[in-house]
């Protein structure tokens, strides 16, 4: 049994033995020819739980995004994104290679979102030199950040205005549910469709759901099959994100509390010259790369896995307790004393 806190990501989460157990109980079917209760039966929720028509059912988030991507646009559109969100900066460009769609990225603003004029001024002109602009795709939660319940409302009104779409990649969108105070459908009104991992927070092995209208969701499903994504008895997929539904969405508050216990027990030791946390994510700057590679390989040693670098993401999760949180503090004060 692995004992070693692992902070490098929320996705190293391992099932529990009560998912595991639903799992091996799931009443399973053929989901390519639609006839899986289980995943139905979740997408009919989770749908329903976004206030969407329809949902998806897909192997992982980049599949999700890409998938949803490519429904929206045709060769030669454009998608105007984040420089550094998810869709645009760690999917390996797919969109631009599998689907012909060009990304316009945009900074992104310290609250996450992107700047209102920047994306008034990157939709191109109806003219025949210019990719087609014809999607907005956000994030939320970006690094860490819930974005500000105030920015959706002004971001839908510019792509109606203009005749975008907006896709939002939500990885971790019941975090900023729990964060906010707010449900998953209030959170997901502004946007077309939805893109909702199931494997970071929530716990699930695998799994990512996507959710929009009646008509989208039809075209997302072929382009599911066409990028490889059909999966047959998926309702063991589906039954451990139902007990996550049921199970892990309201304790995602620990992780956040756990953050923020790890920013306090930490932002001031020797070496540390920025510390911030954003729910269940805490940033740590070091004084180069180099002392970001010696801490790893100190914690490791202790037991503890994190990333290197001068700035090191570190993520809290369901397998991480507040007893380990101190355990780390402790680890991290030994190594930069």
């Amino acid at each position: 049994m692995n004992t070693s806190i692992d902070l490098r990501s929320d996705t190293v989460t391992r099932p529990t033995a009560a998912m595991r157990a639903a799992m091996a109980a799931a009443p399973v079917g053929d989901d390519v020819f639609g006839d899986d209760p289980s995943v139905n039966a979740l997408e009919a929720r989770m749908a329903a739980l976004a206030g969407k028509e329809a949902a998806l059912l897909l192997p992982t988030g980049t599949q999700s995004n890409l998938v949803a991507l490519l429904s929206h646009c045709q060769r030669g559109d454009e998608y105007i994104v984040g420089q550094h969100y998810h869709t645009y900066f760690y999917e390996a460009g797919g969109a631009a290679v599998l689907g012909s769609i060009q990304p316009q990225p945009l900074p992104v603003q310290a609250d996450g979102t992107l700047a209102l004029a920047d994306i008034e001024a990157a939709i191109k002109a109806d003219d025949v030199h210019f990719a087609r602009s014809r999607l907005l795709a956000l994030e939320n939660t970006h690094a860490g950040r819930v974005m500000p319940a105030s920015y959706t409302g002004q971001v839908r009104a510019l792509a109606d205005r203009r005749g975008l779409k907006v896709h939002l990649d939500g990885a971790r969108l019941f975090n900023a549910a729990v964060a906010s105070g707010s449900n998953l459908a209030e959170l997901a009104a502004a946007a077309d469709s939805v893109s909702l991992c199931c494997s970071k927070g929530l716990g699930a092995p695998l799994g990512s759901v996507l959710v929009g209208s009646q008509a989208f969701i039809r075209e997302a499903r072929r382009w599911r099959k066409m990028v490889g994504g059909g999966m047959r008895q998926a309702g063991i997929i589906a039954a451990a994100i139902d007990h996550a539904l049921d199970h892990h969405v309201e304790r995602l508050a620990e992780d956040h509390a756990n953050a923020a216990r790890l920013h306090n027990g930490v932002r001031e030791l020797p070496g540390i010259t920025g510390c911030v946390v954003n729910t269940n994510m805490v940033y740590i700057e070091l004084a180069s790369a180099e002392r970001g590679l010696a801490l790893q390989a100190q914690l490791k040693a202790a037991g503890i896995l994190i990333p290197a670098g001068k700035k090191i993401r570190l993520v809290t999760h369901l397998d991480v307790s507040a007893a380990a949180i101190d355990r780390v503090i402790e680890a991290m004060a030994d190594a930069l004393g």
